[in-house]
């Protein structure tokens, strides 16, 4: 294959879904919340879930959706009304966007600079959210 038709592409591995998974499951823990957790691929396609128990459904898709919108951009989803509150016509057609979170919970994940991935908790205030994708994004790091 001729070498200008294809690039190297990084990918979350599934140990190191499975990890941040926990991680964030553990903080929910104790911060006393039921969490839905969910790591994406570079691509947003999901390479782990966990829902705690009596968490809540309609969580189960916000937090798939908040790791595919940060894997997807690359950025927190928590910075999107920032991002939105200088253009009109984003503030009113972003947010149509299907799968696409406006608020906090979604983190991308990154080897150094390389983004590999995304990950997304629902089940807490956005703040909370934030918190236990945090403490995943954390405990990755600490296996470098």
């Amino acid at each position: 294959m001729h070498p200008s038709l294809a690039v190297p592409s990084f990918v979350i591995s599934a140990r190191a879904a499975s990890e941040a998974c926990g991680a964030a499951v553990a903080q929910a823990e104790a911060l006393g919340i039921r969490i839905n957790v969910a790591v994406t691929d570079v691509s947003g396609t999901l390479v782990a879930f966990l829902r705690m128990p009596n968490a809540f459904l309609h969580s189960i898709d916000i937090a798939i959706d908040k790791a595919y919108t940060a894997a997807s951009f690359g950025f927190p989803t928590a910075d999107w009304p920032q991002i939105l509150a200088g253009d009109e016509g984003l503030r009113i057609g972003m947010p149509q966007r299907a799968r696409l979170v406006t608020f906090g919970g979604g983190l991308p994940i990154r080897a150094g600079e390389q983004l590999i991935g995304g990950i997304g908790v629902s089940g807490g205030s956005a703040e909370q959210d934030t918190v236990c994708a945090q403490a995943a994004i954390d405990a990755l790091l600490a296996l470098t």
